[in-house]
């Protein structure tokens, strides 16, 4: 099943030195575990609903075995600090859903479920 890393940053207006370093080299960590980017900091969106005040990254893996193998390898690790350094912000490992996914099926699960 597809999984995801989803990370919610906030840079600075001027991007230090490091993360454009971090953005040069962050392809090459992906490619060992089959992931590719889907979103990286769009700059035109369009906030429908709340507030989105940062910048929205979002990189596919096969599964969550890889996700968790990209972030935790050797390589990635080397990175992190050139980011981590100049923005703040969250960063999480999720899995997507299966295929034939049957979102009315799920709340059928939580009906049951109530007290």
């Amino acid at each position: 099943m597809t999984a995801y890393a989803i990370g919610n940053l906030h840079p600075k207006p001027v991007l230090d030195d490091e993360v454009l370093t971090y953005i040069e080299r962050i392809q090459a960590t992906l490619d060992p575990f089959g992931g590719r980017f889907l979103v990286h900091g769009a700059p035109e969106r369009e906030v429908r609903e709340g507030a989105w005040p940062g910048a929205l990254v979002i990189i596919g893996f096969p599964s969550m075995d890889e996700a968790r193998g990209w972030y935790d390898s050797a390589a990635y690790q080397e990175l992190v600090p050139l980011r981590t350094r100049h923005m703040t912000g969250d960063v999480l490992l999720i899995d997507g859903v299966a295929p034939g996914y049957d979102p009315a099926a799920t709340a059928a699960l939580l009906r049951q479920a109530r007290p």
